[in-house]
């Protein structure tokens, strides 16, 4: 028992030391990125809007169609499940990582059935009248046997590989985030093209009753012998050509009717969404000050993550310098016996301490620190670029809709002029005073006027749904899970 205790001492004096050993390799820590001190495109002052429910950035738009259609891609979006599915495998990856931390225990039980043959100490087979047989010299030997195998982290080889894992599980929860995200985006942008082919059709539904009414005039014109045939054929024409573009609008909304029916993951066939007027309102975005990117893009958060999970893998490859600290230890019964197997006569127990380094391996332990370090390095450059494409897209889409807006205020003026011209032209030709073609011209020019209005409209409500991507919809770093979110359990609950 003397011995059994000093072997239990001697377990938790190595346990000790384990716990209080250092981690070999750098601690991480960010490096720095490129940021401005404010963005270039300085359009609209950002406005603090930390009390918005930020999850629900689409709400902003007041549409309580793309409301309800937006809750619905975190439900049943497929591409959203599978970034989700690949999160729950990085958690996955993080237990079997911290299973190292624990020794591992296995038990074993056999019976063995062994003989030696009647009178002679070498045959374990005597044979009578032809016959072979067993001798009598047979016994059974029962063992019951616990053993233990427990690799001390001495040097941090485990501590580095877990923490390396955390933050590819944290990185694969921010990638989930930059996956829903997108598909929320996508949703929206879709959306608004869907109701721009809207607008577009009662745009040109409109422009058909107007033509309507003009052949009629024209016929009117070609009964008095004021017009020529060739008037009415030219209004017969453009009146045609119209009801034709309003058909073909109908192929481009059915495809973004059955873009945003597999965003929310059902069949085309089950959504259908009915034609309402284009919103108008192009609500302003608050930027903040450019910093605040860094914590607000999940993609950034990525690949933030990613530097920390490389930069831990270097201590990884630098523990195999260090010697490994393997205690093995076995305690069990044994006897002839089932009956008197687990009687403390029948015990026994060993304790294998076992300490091993390797002498040589032609230089394979500095080619993988060499290799973890270049894998670092290029995730600081994966990181930065990641933080420069983000200023990028904040400042493209600030242009954008600077430029939109500006566009659309002198467009709006194109539109009311164009209505006028046409509205002269068709009362100057009632009067006889200009030919039919100045009219179809006038006509003409205000639908295009009008349909180049409704573009940059759709043009500045895509660009405002990119801005919210672009700073990050409202999502920030304090969302992924923290390191013990990602554990979640330890091994011994497995035992409670």
């Amino acid at each position: 028992m003397s011995e059994r205790r000093g072997s239990l001492k001697a377990l938790s004096a190595a346990a000790a030391a384990a716990l209080a050993a250092c981690s070999v390799g750098p601690d991480y820590r960010r490096p720095a990125a490129p940021v401005p001190a404010s963005y270039k495109e300085g359009w609209k002052t950002g406005e603090p809007q930390d009390m918005a429910d930020r999850g629900a950035w689409w709400a902003i738009y007041g549409d309580p169609v793309l409301d309800d259609l937006e809750r619905q891609v975190d439900i049943s979006n497929q591409n959203l499940k599978a970034a989700e599915a690949a999160y729950r495998q990085a958690r996955a990856v993080v237990a079997q990582a911290r299973s190292g931390y624990f020794p591992t225990i296995s038990v074993a039980a056999s019976a063995t059935r062994s003989g030696q043959g009647r009178g002679s100490t070498t045959s374990a087979l005597t044979s009578t009248s032809g016959v072979t047989r067993f001798g009598r010299g047979v016994q059974t030997q029962y063992d019951l046997t616990a053993d233990a195998t427990w690799s001390l982290d001495i040097w941090g080889r485990i501590r580095r590989t877990v923490e390396g894992d955390v933050a590819n599980a944290q990185a694969s929860a921010a990638d989930l985030a930059s996956a829903r995200l997108s598909a929320q985006a996508t949703l929206a942008i879709d959306y608004f093209d869907l109701r721009a082919n809207d607008e577009l059709k009662r745009l040109l539904d409109a422009a058909v009753v107007a033509f309507t009414q003009s052949l009629q005039i024209t016929r009117n014109q070609y009964a008095v012998g004021v017009a020529g045939q060739a008037d009415v054929v030219t209004a017969e024409t453009q009146l045609e050509t119209t009801r034709a573009q309003s058909v073909a609008v109908g192929v481009q909304r059915a495809q973004f009717e059955h873009a945003i029916a597999v965003l929310i993951g059902k069949p085309p066939a089950e959504l259908s969404i009915a034609a309402t007027p284009m919103p108008n309102n192009i609500p302003v975005a608050p930027t903040n000050v450019p910093s605040t990117l860094l914590e607000r893009r999940p993609d950034i958060a990525a690949a933030e993550r990613l530097m920390a999970a490389a930069n831990a893998q270097i201590g990884a490859a630098e523990a195999a310098y260090y010697p490994d600290l393997t205690l093995s230890a076995s305690y069990g019964f044994t006897s002839t016996s089932l009956d008197t197997l687990l009687r403390a006569s029948n015990a026994f127990w060993s304790v294998a301490p076992q300490l091993t380094q390797t002498v040589f391996n032609g230089g394979l332990r500095g080619a993988q620190v060499d290799q973890a370090r270049a894998v670092y390095d290029q995730n600081v450059a994966t990181y930065r670029e990641t933080v420069l494409t983000g200023f990028q897209q904040v400042e493209d889409q600030l242009a954008a809709l600077r430029i939109l807006a500006q566009q659309a205020e002198v467009e709006a003026n194109a539109v009311r002029l164009a209505r006028e011209a046409e509205r002269l032209t068709l009362n100057q030709y009632k009067a006889g005073t200009v030919a039919y073609t100045a009219v179809i011209t006038a006509q003409t020019q205000a639908l295009n006027n009008e349909q180049t209005d409704l573009t940059i409209l759709q043009n500045r409500l895509a660009a405002s749904v990119a801005l919210i991507q672009a700073l990050g919809g409202g999502w920030t770093a304090t969302q992924l899970p923290s390191d013990a979110d990602v554990k979640e359990r330890s091994p011994l609950d497995l035992l409670r």
